[in-house]
């Protein structure tokens, strides 16, 4: 049984964590590139995410999606789709129904991802709309995370600049672990007994 909510005072003590498997970064085509839609074609559940360059002023117009993380248990790919773009064999990988691709707030991912090319997304798993299912109100992926797994992990790295020449070790990480870790509790979910919040749980606080 997991928390219904949980405080920032009780994830400070859990233990920071974050992917400790490969992480490769792809901006062209060729070997790199072809090795790693084959890797992410093997697998049956992968961790998805996008990364945006964030605006800091009002008007200011977003850049569009910057980053594509996608993850499976040992590695995970980081497509920088402004030099990329979404190509046809990404598009076919988002469409393939026998793929898992879990996240959170993937709606909103998808849609940014099809301003670039469109594709039909299919087998997408939300996080933030199941995990009510399984007692718990908490939607932010770093409450998600301490609830499901125990773990903490850094968010520091949200804000940086997505669009830069060379993404750094410490975006690299935060970008890797984002799309791992909602892999991580989906497949934690599917071993946990459902105990759905009633009605009055899912009301807003206050």
């Amino acid at each position: 049984m997991y928390k219904v909510s949980i405080k920032p005072e009780e994830m400070e003590k859990m233990p920071m964590t974050a992917f400790q498997g490969e992480i490769q970064v792809i901006e062209k085509f060729g070997r790199k590139y072809l090795k790693a839609i084959d890797y992410l074609n093997k697998q049956q559940v992968i961790g998805f995410d996008t990364e945006t360059r964030p605006t800091f002023s009002p008007g200011q117009k977003s850049g569009g999606v910057s980053l594509l993380q996608l993850s499976g248990a040992d590695k995970a790919f980081l497509f920088r789709i402004k030099k990329l773009g979404m190509t046809p064999k990404l598009c076919r990988l988002m469409a393939n129904e026998k793929i898992a691709k879990v996240g959170a707030a993937t709606g909103e991912d998808v849609r940014g991802l099809q301003r670039y090319s469109p594709f039909k997304p299919a087998a997408f798993i939300d996080l933030q709309r199941i995990v009510w299912e399984y007692g718990i109100k908490d939607k932010s992926v770093k409450k998600m995370a301490a609830i499901i797994l125990g773990i903490r992990i850094s968010k520091t790295q949200q804000l940086s600049n997505w669009d830069a020449d060379e993404l750094s070790e410490a975006q690299q990480k935060y970008a890797a672990t984002d799309a791992w870790v909602c892999r991580e509790m989906y497949l934690k979910l599917l071993q946990s007994e459902r105990k759905p919040l009633d009605v009055e749980e899912m009301l807003p606080n206050g």
